[in-house]
């Protein structure tokens, strides 16, 4: 039987390039967007901050008794005291565990419908890295945040977080940076584990469902989700993070003499102090950097279909 391409009057079948047949792999997003959208997200939430990490470190009681008294000792502005030291912590260490979390998928084959234990363990991998490498960041920002909860004898009176670094260098050694990196390193690897891994989780799942797709409802809900993951599973983490940073002078950075003389001062429920102003600060950020983070994605995929790039 004759074949088609000896039949008259009719072509021989056009070769399907390879370009079309499987199409260029998509690029990379920007190591750095994270960390973008962790500051953008601090930065709105950083007076929620202010008070768990005062309320963490200090003898006040109660959110909303913390802020009126941050509001009548300081004035409105010092809602955002130690802004400064935030940005340093978001652009140091949130960028750093998105990064690292991408990278850490990569590496263990965590692809889009992995199993919960695979995207634990690119978190916990992605937080070791990270609260490591922006344990300085962290100190800066506590020390910052939590200075005028002291009195006034006790300040650090920080102008702002590079003065942060230089005297902590230069009064404490270089030693001094790595105050607390045992219990932040700890606090991290459990926030990734639990934040970034359970977002993707949720997010997975709800688009395996017929009431969501790949939008900002989803979006939404899997960060709301993730959100209160976290702040639970990082409640004592965080406490003890916060003490350790926050305190000065010999002996005041051992993990064990803090958990000793909290448990016997306040009990066992030291380590979920100030769970609530953690949540309520947590969970808006939460939403709001995986919010902007998606969408600085799409803002990045729409200038490469315009034929350049911003990002």
């Amino acid at each position: 039987m004759a074949s088609s391409q000896n039949l008259p009057g009719v072509s021989p079948p056009t070769p399907v390039p390879a370009s079309v047949a499987s199409p260029p792999k998509k690029q990379p997003y920007p190591f750095y967007l994270g960390g973008v959208a962790a500051t953008i997200a601090a930065s709105i939430t950083h007076p929620l901050d202010l008070t768990k990490v005062r309320l963490q470190a200090s003898g006040d009681k109660r959110m909303i008794e913390s802020l009126k008294k941050t509001v009548r000792t300081a004035g409105v502005r010092g809602l955002f005291d130690g802004i400064t030291g935030t940005w340093l912590r978001q652009m140091s260490y949130s960028m750093c565990r998105f990064w690292a979390y991408d990278e850490s998928k990569k590496l263990i084959g965590a692809g889009k419908d992995a199993p919960a234990w695979k995207l634990a363990t690119a978190g916990s991998m992605a937080g070791g890295i990270a609260g490591f490498i922006g344990n300085p960041g962290e100190i800066v920002m506590v020390r910052l945040q939590g200075d005028f909860a002291k009195p006034p004898e006790k300040r650090f009176n920080y102008k702002h977080c590079f003065d942060a670094l230089f005297r902590i260098v230069r009064e404490e050694g270089v030693s001094g940076l790595g105050r607390g990196v045992g219990p932040n390193v700890f606090r991290a690897v459990l926030m990734n584990a639990s934040q970034l891994a359970s977002y993707d989780f949720f997010k997975a799942e709800l688009l395996k469902t017929k009431y969501f797709d790949d939008n900002i409802m989803c979006h939404f809900t899997a960060s709301f989700a993730a959100g209160t993951v976290a702040t639970t599973i990082c409640s004592p983490a965080d406490v003890l993070k916060s003490r350790i940073m926050n305190a000065s002078g010999p002996g005041s950075n051992s993990t064990v003499a803090v958990i000793r003389q909290s448990m016997q001062n306040e009990g066992a429920m030291f380590m979920f102090k100030g769970w609530l102003p953690a949540w309520t600060r947590l969970q808006p950020t939460t939403i709001l950097i995986f919010l902007t983070l998606e969408q600085l994605r799409n803002g990045v995929d729409w200038s490469r279909k315009q034929g350049y790039t911003l990002f």
